[in-house]
C-alpha cells in the first residue's frame, strides 16, 4: 500500500498546469523544485494547490494583485524615470517558502550578527578598543563616510543604536544562505511585506489552507513595543520623521505611521525648546520622545550638517545629545552600511561576542589593499564592483555583462579612490518561479529579513523576497526593474 507522500509524488509528477512546463535553472538553487515536476519536500502541499490553475486564470489572478497594488497606492520612486517616477510595486504571486528548520538557523544568525555591530557601534563611538587592539584598521573605519565623528562619546537613550536593520541574503548553489550586505542606517522595504501578504490573501486564500504559514501582521506592534520599552516615559508620543512624499519610500513612511500609530511629520512639523522635540498640533506643541527617523543623517540637523537643509530639523541633535529623544536608527549608524566595513564583520562578531558567525557571508576584495586591488583591476571582467557608500543598484558594475568601455571607466574609478571600492565573485542567486509573459520562468531572487531591537531582538519570519524581472538578471533591486513576492516561513 502506497504511503500518503509517495501518493502525492505519483500525483505530482503528472504536473498538467501552470509548472506543466516549469524548467528550472541549470546551476542554481530552485526556491520551489529539485528538478522539473520535482518540487521540494515543504511545498508538495503550495504546488499542488496552484498547479491545476490554467494559465489564462492565472493571469486573471495576476491582474487582480496588480489591481490591489493600484487601489492600494502600493508604490515607489523612480527618479530616473522623468515621464512616470510613482510606480506600482511589481508583485508575482507565486511565494517563496523557507522551511522551519532552515528559518531557525538564519534566526539565529541575524540576531549574532545585529548584536555584534550593536557593540561595534557603541564601542567607535567610545573607546574605539577594535581599533586600539588592531582587529581593524583605523582608517577603515574613521574614514568612512558613515563614521560621523560630532557623534562621539553621545551615548543614546535606551543603549540602542540598531533598533531595525535590513540584512540582504542570498542562497548559493548549495542551498546555503549567506549574507550580501548590512543595512542599519535607514533599511526601507517592509511595507511591501506586509502589503504582499495582504494581497495573496485575498487573490488567492485557498494556498494557505493547508500550509502553516508564521504571520508577518505584528511587525509594526513588535516595533512600537521595541521603541517604547527603550523609554522611561511610559506613555510616550512617537513621530516618523519623512523628508516628504517625493522620497523613494513615501508610501512606507505613511503606511508605517498608520500601523504603528505614529505621527507621520516633515522637519517642518517638529521643533526643538530647551533641547526637547515638539510636534505642532491643532491643539499646540506637543512633545515628542520617539523618532523613527527616514532622513538622511547629513540632512537630519542643519546646525551641525547640512546647513541648507529644509528636511531637518534645527536642535535635533542637541536634544538627541541631551537624552531627551530616540532616534531609531541611531546617528552615525552609517558606517555599519559601510561596504568596505563587511568583510570585518566576522571578526567583529568574534572579537564582541567569542562566538563564530552563523552565517557566512562573500568573498569580498578591498580597493585600498594593494594585493586586492591589483586583483580587482585585473579581473574586472569576472567580478561585481560596488561603491562602499552606494545602494540600490546604484555606483556598481557587474563585470561580466559589462562594456569594455565601462570596465574600463570603472578601473579608473577604482584608481582614483581605491578605499571607494569593494569588488566580489558573481555568486549564482536562487532562482524561483515566476510569472512572465503568461509562463512561469526561473528568476533570481534575494531576502531582506528585518531585525528589530529594543532590549532583544526579534526577526520577522521572513521579510522581502526581490526578484529580478528580467531574463539572465542578478539586479533584483526595484530601483532598477525588479519586482517582489510574498515570502513564507512554515510553523514548525
Amino acid at each position: 500500500m502506497l504511503e500518503v507522500e509517495d501518493m502525492l509524488e505519483q500525483e505530482l509528477d503528472q504536473l498538467s498546469g501552470i509548472f506543466a512546463n516549469y524548467q528550472p535553472l541549470d546551476g542554481a538553487y530552485d526556491e520551489l523544485f529539485i528538478a522539473t515536476a520535482k518540487p521540494r519536500d515543504s511545498i508538495n502541499t503550495l504546488v499542488k494547490a496552484l498547479d491545476p490553475v490554467d494559465a489564462d486564470q492565472f493571469k486573471s489572478y495576476q491582474q487582480v494583485a496588480e489591481h490591489i497594488m493600484q487601489k492600494n497606492g502600493t508604490t515607489f520612486t523612480v527618479y530616473s524615470d522623468e515621464g512616470n517616477i510613482d510606480k506600482v510595486f511589481p508583485f508575482d504571486l507565486i511565494p517563496r517558502v523557507i522551511s522551519a528548520h532552515e528559518w531557525r538557523k538564519v534566526e539565529q544568525g541575524l540576531i549574532q550578527r545585529v548584536t555584534a555591530m550593536n557593540l561595534f557601534l557603541a564601542d567607535i563611538y567610545h573607546e574605539q578598543r577594535i581599533i586600539k587592539e588592531g582587529i581593524m584598521p583605523a582608517d577603515y573605519v574613521l574614514d568612512s563616510a558613515g563614521y560621523l565623528d560630532v557623534m562621539r562619546y553621545i551615548e543614546p537613550l535606551g543603549g540602542t543604536r540598531i533598533h531595525v536593520a535590513g540584512i540582504d541574503l542570498i542562497r548559493g548553489a548549495n542551498g546555503d544562505f549567506v549574507v550580501l550586505e548590512d543595512n542599519m542606517r535607514v533599511p526601507s522595504g517592509v511595507s511591501y511585506v506586509l502589503e504582499n501578504r495582504l494581497t495573496l490573501k485575498y487573490t488567492l486564500p485557498r494556498i494557505f489552507q493547508n500550509n502553516k504559514v508564521r504571520s508577518v501582521e505584528e511587525y509594526p506592534i513588535k516595533f512600537r513595543q521595541a521603541l517604547r520599552e527603550l523609554h522611561q516615559k511610559h506613555d510616550n508620543t512617537a513621530v516618523i520623521l519623512t523628508p516628504g512624499p517625493y522620497n523613494s519610500a513615501y508610501f512606507e513612511h505613511g503606511f508605517l505611521a498608520r500601523k504603528m500609530g505614529c505621527y507621520l511629520a516633515q522637519g517642518c512639523d517638529l521643533t526643538v525648546e530647551q533641547d526637547k522635540v515638539f510636534i505642532k498640533t491643532t491643539r499646540g506643541l506637543k512633545q515628542v520622545d520617539i523618532i523613527y527617523n527616514r532622513v538622511s543623517d547629513d540632512w537630519l540637523d542643519p546646525d551641525v550638517f547640512k546647513e541648507e537643509s529644509l528636511l531637518g530639523v534645527p536642535g535635533l541633535v542637541k536634544a538627541y545629545a541631551a537624552g531627551n529623544v530616540i532616534l531609531a536608527n541611531a546617528i552615525g549608524n552609517g558606517v555599519a552600511d559601510d561596504k568596505g566595513i563587511y568583510p570585518y564583520v566576522p571578526d567583529i562578531i568574534k572579537y564582541y561576542l567569542n562566538e563564530e558567525p552563523i552565517l557566512g557571508q562573500v568573498e569580498t576584495f578591498m580597493g585600498n589593499d594593494k594585493k586586492h586591488c591589483d586583483h580587482i583591476l585585473n579581473n574586472l571582467d569576472k567580478l561585481v564592483v560596488k561603491a562602499v557608500d552606494s545602494a540600490g543598484g546604484y555606483g556598481m558594475l557587474f563585470g561580466p555583462r559589462a562594456a569594455e568601455k565601462e570596465r574600463e571607466e570603472f578601473a579608473e574609478k577604482v584608481k582614483a579612490s581605491p578605499r571607494s571600492y569593494i569588488a566580489q565573485p558573481v555568486v549564482e542567486l536562487s532562482t524561483c518561479p515566476t510569472w512572465v509573459d503568461n509562463e512561469m520562468q526561473p528568476r533570481r531572487v534575494d531576502l531582506r529579513p528585518f531585525v528589530i531591537t529594543g532590549k532583544d531582538s526579534w526577526v520577522l519570519p521572513g521579510g522581502l523576497t526581490r526578484v529580478a524581472l528580467e531574463k539572465d538578471s542578478y539586479i533584483v533591486n526595484s530601483s532598477q526593474g525588479g519586482g517582489s513576492k510574498d515570502t513564507w516561513v512554515l510553523a514548525e
